[in-house]
């Protein structure tokens, strides 16, 4: 049931990049706690690829939801289902602009990769990518993530640190499991001694996925390849 009334709705919703009526893939991009639609947006800078339309919607109070992607459900009860309702309306302004879910990627870094994550496993179909950039699925340790459905080989780029201060390793390889079960392609990284941020080698992944939809050179190996860690 879509929440109109929740505490992310009516969040500005910013673009960058090519327009829907040109753009061969659309990235919707997740930001993490206590950052925002456009400083995750300065990514499709450093990205640098051609004809993508770039979507950054920005969560109230600059956070989806109020406690740890590992505490209970209920604690982050009514913002996650808000969170999860904005990235669905996300996609509807994609869809009704006459693209596919197909030509949608879905990027988070940290709460975004959790909220990124948990929409694709709660609404299984053929997603054009998902990046997940030190996050994981949404629930206390002991959680059983029996999702039904499937995302049909949907492209997945995990990454994470070893030591990421917020990110057990051990959600990062449930996810990567969670995902396969319901048969996306995954490709996990996991990063010695990276802490909670980004790399380059995350970078080239995600443009990998993204060449598959427009016309560039591959600058990375293909985001289907299997765990190198």
């Amino acid at each position: 049931m879509a929440d109109s009334d929740g505490p992310h709705q009516g969040q500005p919703l910013l673009d960058h990049g090519a327009s829907l009526s040109d753009a061969s893939v659309v990235m919707i991009l997740l930001h993490g706690r206590g950052a925002s639609a456009r400083s995750i947006l300065s990514l499709a800078d450093e990205l640098d690829v051609p004809d993508v339309a770039y979507r950054a919607p920005q969560a109230a109070r600059r956070s989806w939801y109020p406690e740890s992607f590992m505490a209970p459900i209920e604690q982050n009860e009514p913002a996650l289902r808000s969170a999860l309702q904005v990235v669905s309306d996300t996609i509807a302004t994609v869809t009704e602009a006459g693209l596919s879910e197909e030509e949608v990627v879905l990027l988070g870094f940290s709460q975004g990769a959790c909220l990124a994550t948990e929409y694709v496993a709660r609404n299984p179909q053929r997603y054009g990518g998902v990046v997940g950039l030190s996050g994981g699925l949404i629930g206390p340790e002991g959680t059983t993530f029996d999702y039904e459905g499937t995302l049909d080989g949907t492209p997945v780029f995990l990454g994470c640190s070893d030591q990421d201060p917020y990110i057990p390793l051990e959600r990062v390889e449930e996810t990567t499991d969670v995902l396969r079960g319901m048969s996306a392609t995954v490709t996990k990284r996991i990063y010695e001694g990276m802490g909670h941020t980004t790399n380059e080698d995350e970078i080239q992944h995600v443009r990998s996925l993204l060449g598959r939809y427009v016309d560039m050179p591959a600058t990375a190996e293909t985001a289907d390849d299997d765990d190198e860690e």
